[in-house]
């Protein structure tokens, strides 16, 4: 029941920073919803996210028909990568999750390359920003906080970065090469010329 008053009371805060929020007691309902507000023909861009990864959203949307920018398969050249991260700025939607959550509703997002949080912000016709009631903290430190000792190191590992944070499960503000924390952004309240739904789901998803 705390999650539930947690995720309700936050995507209250989320529609008064007009942001288009819905809260979702499971990931399976917010996939029917999902599927039902993405058409079969439309473009979609795949942000880089544990959260999709888990709910198989890249190989849901390609079996239905779906063109799917994914920049993470495996096989492609950097030049490939590269091209489809510029598409993912101009899809038809871009899905992604989001780092963090504060409970008066603003958007914390940090990353290696910055086309996700771009795409967050302007470009996708529609952006939709699925996220499990694990990402919601109190204030903005929180937020950073959380980034530092929990999405990021998870992010270093799963990518396979020799980077510090692997080891010590936090963050040591690394200055190497292979960093991947090098943009950080606030999203307060929706930008006007943009579409964002944010969609809080009743479950702990990614990290």
């Amino acid at each position: 029941m705390h999650n539930e008053t947690l995720a309700l009371k936050t995507v209250e805060a989320l529609q008064k920073n007009r942001f288009a929020s819905a809260y979702f007691q499971t990931a399976q309902e917010a996939l029917e919803q999902l599927f039902s507000a993405i058409p079969a023909n439309a473009t979609v861009g795949i942000g880089g996210s544990w959260t999709l990864i888990q709910l198989e959203l890249v190989e849901k949307l390609e079996a239905r028909g779906n063109t799917v920018f994914c920049h993470h398969k495996p096989g492609l050249s950097p030049e490939e990568v590269l091209d489809i991260r510029r598409k993912q700025l101009t899809c038809d939607v871009f899905l992604t999750s989001t780092n963090a959550i504060t409970e008066d509703g603003r958007l914390v997002n940090t990353d290696a390359t910055g086309n996700r949080v771009a795409a967050m912000i302007f470009g996708p016709k529609k952006v939709i920003i699925l996220a499990g009631v694990n990402k919601i903290v109190d204030t903005l430190n929180e937020a950073q906080e959380r980034i530092r000792t929990t999405a990021a190191p998870l992010n270093n590992k799963r990518l396979n970065r020799p980077n510090p944070c692997v080891k010590t499960g936090y963050c040591v503000d690394c200055q190497g090469p292979t960093r991947l924390c090098n943009v950080t952004t606030i999203i307060h309240k929706r930008p006007p010329a943009s579409d964002i739904h944010v969609w809080v789901v009743g479950e702990e998803l990614g990290y």
